[in-house]
């Protein structure tokens, strides 16, 4: 099929990239002008596990063109995929303004039926609007059909979750456009939900929303156990094991990042009170994962009673591993607060970007793990890189000033701890040691 997709962003690029694969001729249209350049050159714009592979086989075999030209992927296509962001603004309201953008740029070159499709996460009534849109903008109504196609992919695992993912749900009343749909997904063989669009709508909000209620419910759990004496490991493990809760996003930690669980949370909560529908449970989530997120800093501050001029090393900015996403990161927060307290802040992860270089230019940036732990007084772990894991506890204990760790994924082992001789180690849930 002739596939467009707008925007090669995290969702868009996966998307095309995904399509051209299963013998789809794609175009991907990308207004960056930095960003074309690079993918035209087969050089990922991202870091996504089997990313680089997969665009330099697509533009090998020409399965896939990327360009500016929006006029060239609406006229050559039959379906339009629009991938563009959709941020938060400060009230909590979900900004299509790019969506707006899109709807736009392409009325002009929909000559005949097409299906436009919105992969941007966008609030319930927007397949509405979308519509309505193109009527305002002297788009004939049996040109086009809009449908709801929101996507569900973990970055770092994206292209895997693409083509052998959960569900693919699709969101239209148009059984002309539920057809192309169905026609274009069923090479990849993953089980349909075929509803209406408000309903596809709020899927996407729902499903981010629910697995975001779990991780704060846990962490609130994992504080309560640090207090009595309880681990919040075996607590994770038994809950897991009852099939009514499954084991997935039980892990305490110091809250969830990233582009979608921040976002949509809040987003699902401002879309009840534009409907009068209070969603308390979920304001509350958003509030656990707010404190959440900078207890390592407490903890700090509680141990040293006076950081002022300490030296803390941060391992790992990105919100998980591998990915090299910083959005909505524990870390960004737990280096604001530092820098507030007049902490000196050293920050060590395997994939640093210019991105967050910008947003503090004045910590130092290590190169290597051991580096960023030398004349430390204190180590806090905001994300669980693998390299992590293997820390070599009795070389750390050597390099730091005092060897205060503050776990915040819980991935040491507290035997290997207590041998090591680490002064202080500190948990999410698990208990804390103090030599």
């Amino acid at each position: 099929m002739n596939i467009c997709v707008i925007g090669a962003g995290y969702v868009g690029l996966i998307t095309a990239l995904c399509f051209g694969k299963k013998e789809n001729k794609v175009i991907c249209v990308e207004k960056d002008l930095n960003k074309l350049k690079m993918l035209k050159n087969g050089t990922p714009t991202i870091f996504e596990e089997g990313l680089d592979e997969l665009l330099k086989e697509s533009l090998r075999v020409a399965s896939v063109q990327f360009t500016e030209d929006f006029e060239l992927g609406i006229k050559s296509s039959d379906i339009i995929f629009i991938a563009v962001g959709t941020p938060t603004n400060d009230n909590w309201d979900v900004d299509i303004a790019q969506v707006d953008e899109v709807i736009n740029l392409i009325s002009p070159y929909i000559d005949k039926y097409k299906v436009i499709v919105t992969k941007s996460t966008v609030p319930v009534g927007t397949q509405k609007y979308i519509k309505i849109k193109f009527l305002e903008n002297q788009v004939p109504k049996g040109n086009f059909d809009v449908v709801s196609n929101p996507e569900f992919l973990r970055e770092g695992k994206a292209i895997y979750d693409f083509f052998y993912g959960d569900k693919i749900v699709i969101g239209c009343d148009s059984l002309k456009a539920e057809e192309t749909m169905k026609k274009l997904y069923e090479p990849f063989n993953i089980k349909m939900v075929l509803t209406n669009p408000e309903t596809a709508e709020l899927i996407k909000y729902t499903s981010n929303a629910l697995l975001s209620v779990k991780i704060s419910f846990m962490n609130e759990i994992a504080n309560l156990c640090n207090k009595v004496g309880a681990d919040i490991d075996v607590i994770a493990y038994a809950l897991g094991l009852d099939k009514r809760i499954s084991p997935l996003f039980l892990k305490a930690g110091i809250g969830y990042g990233g582009s979608c669980f921040p976002k949509d949370t809040k987003a699902l909560v401002k879309i009840s009170e534009n409907y009068n529908c209070d969603l308390d449970i979920l304001r509350a989530t958003v509030n656990v994962n707010e404190k959440q997120r900078v207890l390592p800093v407490i903890i700090l501050k509680e141990y040293y009673k006076e950081v002022e001029d300490k030296v803390v090393a941060i391992l790992g900015l990105t919100f998980k591993p591998d990915t090299d996403d910083i959005r909505e990161a524990p870390s960004l927060y737990i280096i604001e607060e530092l820098l507030k307290s007049k902490v000196n802040v050293k920050a060590y992860d395997p994939m640093v970007t210019k991105e967050i270089k910008n947003i503090f230019p004045d910590i130092t940036y290590s190169y290597d793990m051991y580096e960023c732990l030398a004349d430390s007084d204190a180590v806090i772990i905001c994300t669980e890189w693998s390299e992590f894991y293997n820390i070599d506890l009795f070389k750390a204990q050597e390099l730091m000033r005092e060897s205060v760790i503050i776990d915040g994924r819980n991935i040491l082992d507290k035997a290997k701890i207590k041998e090591a001789n680490i002064k202080a180690y500190y948990s999410i849930g698990k208990g804390n040691i103090r030599n």
